[in-house]
């Protein structure tokens, strides 16, 4: 009987325990869905399963790079995806405290998703301004680019050799920068991105490693 109480009453501690953990993850639970909902172009029930499945994965409520390097890996296990993660979680993280919340996730993920070329321009371009400078320099491309390769692995693209990103980025910095002060803006990015094709395909292939 002293066995079962003292039982209970560590099964009462430990409901205690979660509570406590459950209050402390308050200021991370999601804004109002009413305010969610207003803000991306997810629908109630679509933010409700997107928020069951990240507390899934992170039941603290936010993501550290940590884990999210973790989540992201599984998805090319053929590469070594770790750079590219890392890049993608300093862009989701956008007040740059350490850790994706729900609402930063969502917000990214809706652009990705459902923006506007614009959106999803201007969310490529704060991608690759990998110091957030307001600049892409042609080693945060490449930077970006090596990611890319490596996360997809030598079996995806068993032609590709060494110098292949660098190729590529020769290439679309040359087209990018128009001004050749050896830095590409904001507006120099979408203006290339629009009116190039090849660039625009390149952006989509991007796309699809999200």
């Amino acid at each position: 009987q002293l066995a079962v109480k003292s039982n209970i009453s560590l099964q009462q501690k430990q409901h205690l325990v979660e509570d406590e953990l459950e209050l402390s993850a308050v200021r991370h639970r999601p804004e109002g869905l009413e305010q969610l909902e207003a803000q991306t172009r997810f629908s109630r029930k679509e933010l409700q399963i997107l928020y069951r499945g990240f507390k899934n994965e992170c039941p603290s409520g936010v993501v550290n790079e940590e884990t999210f390097k973790d989540i992201y890996s599984q998805f090319f296990p053929q590469g070594d995806a770790s750079t590219y993660a890392h890049f993608l979680f300093n862009a989701f993280d956008t007040d740059h405290n350490g850790s994706v919340s729900f609402e930063d996730f969502v917000m990214g993920l809706s652009i990705l998703l459902r923006g506007t070329v614009q959106e999803k321009l201007n969310w490529a371009f704060n991608l690759y301004d990998i110091n957030k400078d307001g600049y892409i320099t042609k080693e945060e491309m490449l930077d970006i680019m090596k990611a890319i390769y490596d996360m997809m692995g030598k079996c995806t693209y068993p032609v590709l050799k060494e110098e292949t990103p660098r190729q590529h980025v020769e290439v679309f910095f040359q087209k990018m920068d128009k001004n050749k002060d050896g830095v590409v803006t904001i507006d120099e990015f979408i203006d290339c991105c629009q009116n190039d094709e090849n660039i625009m395909r390149s952006m989509h292939l991007f796309e699809n490693v999200l």
